[in-house]
């Protein structure tokens, strides 16, 4: 693993880290619960509780605060098994404290799901694994092991025994449940995250190789200081020089090509960002950009261009958005590492719409998959027999999501299909029967000329040379 990777590894280990002060917070609102629930049940309701057992188990807790408090800053974060330590602390000082209060007799048995939940959400899958099973354990001790409660005439307070098993089955599926589902949500929504993460900086990549108007300028000024210093000296030189006309005419030639040269970098700099005819481009030029890298890999790739129903057939002029030619390449990249030899990318419009079908002729999406197109890491569009075929290839899920995202963020509405049953054998397929993706815009949205964000053209801006 390299250095780089180490470092971003960190960081997003520290990323699922909490503040100590979070847990701390939350544990004085339990103690607060637990004080005033003593303090009802003694003077309230006048029950027989060992108080010395009781303030104890709440002491114990408040002790840990204190010390946690003293010991660490507040901006403290705490890692994976001191968060896992910190719950499991919680865990079995509720149960003891339920042990000495009537076990599942007493309805705050439920409280107990609490750290299991917290645990789905803040730890990892193994420590909500140790944390539920710890409390399904301790719940069915409970059960059957605990301080009976009595009231201040001696009488015993207790549930029928068919209820007790009610509490427990209930407690333990609800941890199960909790557990499970909390769980199941942050691993959905740290993957998204990653993945929305990732589609930013690819879209950033590609704004970034897009705008090379914006490197012109800066290499301008960059060799602003150089050249101000070449015109300066020539200067001088051509006043040293008045009694030498042939050496003075070579200082003045000297000075002006610096200045030429700084007028051609401001030109092409002011023309790489104001020339409005880089901003949109034929849709065929823009698909065949989007598919310049992957055309020389080994696979055939075929274009068309036609017009829908009733389109013109003048194809349009569309917007080169970054989004766009990202998107479409990453669909094309899709298409060829999974075709055998051809990808056919077809452009059709009408008046009203633009869109571009990318077909195959490979195995096509697995049924299993074909309705989680899009979803982030998903790993691969065949089963087993894909990973023995192709055992360098690492899945599709997160090129698919930036595509999709990206795509859709500028207007498109995509759909996934296969051209045949991928379960079909090989010889008797068509020969355009793999996987198809058709990427739909309103025309509106990405048209240069006609559309919601259409460009004037203006005056081109010369380089001047």
């Amino acid at each position: 693993m390299s250095e780089s990777n180490v470092g971003i590894w960190r960081g997003q280990e520290r990323g699922g880290w909490i503040r100590l002060r979070t847990l701390i917070l939350l544990r004085w609102v339990a103690i607060a619960g637990q004080l005033g629930a003593i303090a009802a049940a003694q003077m309230m309701y006048h029950l027989q509780l060992d108080l010395v057992l009781c303030l104890l188990a709440v002491g114990i807790s408040a002790a840990g605060n204190l010390l946690a408090m003293l010991l660490y800053p507040e901006n403290k974060r705490l890692s994976e098994f001191e968060n896992f330590l910190m719950v499991l602390f919680d865990l079995l000082q509720l149960a003891f404290l339920i042990y000495l209060t009537g076990g599942l007799n007493n309805p705050f048995a439920i409280l107990l799901l609490a750290p299991v939940t917290v645990s789905a959400n803040v730890l990892g899958l193994r420590s909500t694994l140790i944390v539920g099973g710890m409390a399904i354990l301790l719940v069915t001790l409970l059960a059957e092991f605990h301080v009976p409660l009595r009231t201040q005439e001696g009488f015993l307070l207790r549930i029928p025994d068919l209820f007790v098993f009610g509490n427990w089955a209930a407690i333990i599926i609800a941890t199960v449940f909790m557990g499970a589902y909390s769980q199941r949500l942050k691993s959905e929504m740290e993957s998204m995250s990653e993945a929305l993460a990732a589609t930013q900086m690819a879209l950033s990549r590609e704004q970034k190789l897009t705008d090379l108007g914006g490197v012109v300028a800066a290499a301008a000024h960059e060799l602003g200081t150089p050249l101000a210093t070449i015109k300066l000296t020539s200067a001088e030189l051509i006043e040293e020089l008045d009694d030498q006309p042939d050496l003075r005419e070579d200082a003045q030639l000297i000075r002006d090509q610096a200045d030429r040269c700084r007028d051609i970098l401001r030109n092409m700099g002011r023309a790489g960002k104001d020339d409005l005819q880089m901003r949109q481009a034929p849709l065929s030029a823009v698909v065949q950009e989007a598919a310049e890298p992957h055309r020389h890999r080994g696979k055939t790739v075929h274009f068309s261009e036609s017009p829908g129903p009733g389109g013109s057939p003048q194809q349009p002029s569309i917007l080169r958005l970054p989004e766009v030619i990202h998107g479409l390449r990453n669909l094309i990249q899709n298409a060829v590492d999974f075709s055998h030899a051809n990808v056919w990318v077809e452009t059709h419009w009408t008046d009203n719409r633009i869109w571009i079908r990318i077909l195959d002729d490979g195995e096509g999406y697995s049924p299993q998959v074909i309705g989680r197109i899009g979803d982030p890491f998903m790993r691969r569009r065949k089963g087993e027999p894909e990973s023995k075929t192709r055992p360098e290839y690492e899945g599709m899920g997160l090129g698919l999501f930036i595509a999709k995202t990206l795509l859709e963020r500028s207007g498109a509405s995509l759909s996934f299909a296969n051209g045949s049953d991928p379960d079909q054998h090989r010889d008797t397929m068509a020969e355009q029967s793999g996987a198809i993706v058709r990427v739909d815009w309103p025309r509106s949205k990405i048209d240069a000329q006609n559309g919601e964000f259409a460009l004037p053209l203006g005056e081109n801006q010369p380089i001047e040379i």
